[in-house]
């Protein structure tokens, strides 16, 4: 946003979630001015989440969404992981965190409201707590979801989210067909095509867990 607002001139190629929304673009299609890239689906794979995770741990009751309340799409987030949770009949607590003490509050209130697992929303803020956040879950023993592969790399249980190597491969595709002349407005907003599910069994054996074998068949990584 930033930077949309410094110029509506230079090229600026992104990624990124929800952008009209935003107010980035006027729409994926056609963008318009001088601002392309590729979109994240960063609300709408929640729920797929909520179900792999159930999977995962089908005798949770409870689950909770750990969210950061600062970020933009925090609320569509939430809404639909509410609609989400009512279809499967589990109760959703929401944990809104935008610091690392909140963080470690809400981690320290999982026991109290009995959850049985836990889904971390996708958040550039969460991204830089991933080794705080993944030790917390194995202090409290929470199974959890997380959106990116290098939470599981790290220690996660398990993650299902797009692939950032594919998506800034397309981010360096468009900025050179931009540099070759092409303009953002010509270039429609990519949306991802490519998912990895990853699962740690080390983590899972720790929490006590067996992963489903439909789950280690349809996983891109088992990390072991």
């Amino acid at each position: 946003m930033a930077a949309k607002n410094a110029t509506s001139t230079i090229p600026i190629v992104f990624n990124g979630s929800d952008p009209v929304e935003r107010g980035l673009i006027i729409s994926l299609a056609r963008p318009g001015g001088n601002i392309t890239g590729v979109s994240f689906m960063a609300v709408e794979l929640h729920p797929k989440r909520l179900e792999l995770i159930c999977e995962v741990v089908p005798q949770a009751r409870t689950v909770a969404l750990l969210v950061n309340p600062n970020n933009a799409n925090a609320e569509r987030v939430i809404a639909a992981l509410q609609d989400a949770a009512r279809a499967k009949e589990v109760q959703l607590h929401i944990l809104r965190a935008g610091t690392a003490s909140e963080i470690g509050a809400g981690f320290a209130s999982l026991a109290q409201l009995r959850v049985g697992a836990l889904l971390v929303a996708g958040d550039a803020f969460f991204d830089s707590q991933r080794e705080h956040l993944v030790a917390l879950a194995a202090r409290y023993s929470v199974p959890a979801i997380y959106y990116w592969r290098s939470y599981v790399e790290a220690g996660g249980l398990i993650s299902y989210g797009p692939s950032l190597v594919t998506a800034f491969r397309q981010v360096g595709i468009y900025a050179g067909r931009i540099l070759k002349g092409e303009k953002p407005a010509d270039l429609p907003v990519q949306q991802p095509t490519t998912f990895e599910l990853v699962v740690n069994l080390k983590t899972a054996k720790a929490l006590g867990l067996t992963v489903p074998p439909s789950i280690l068949a349809r996983a891109d990584e088992v990390i072991e």
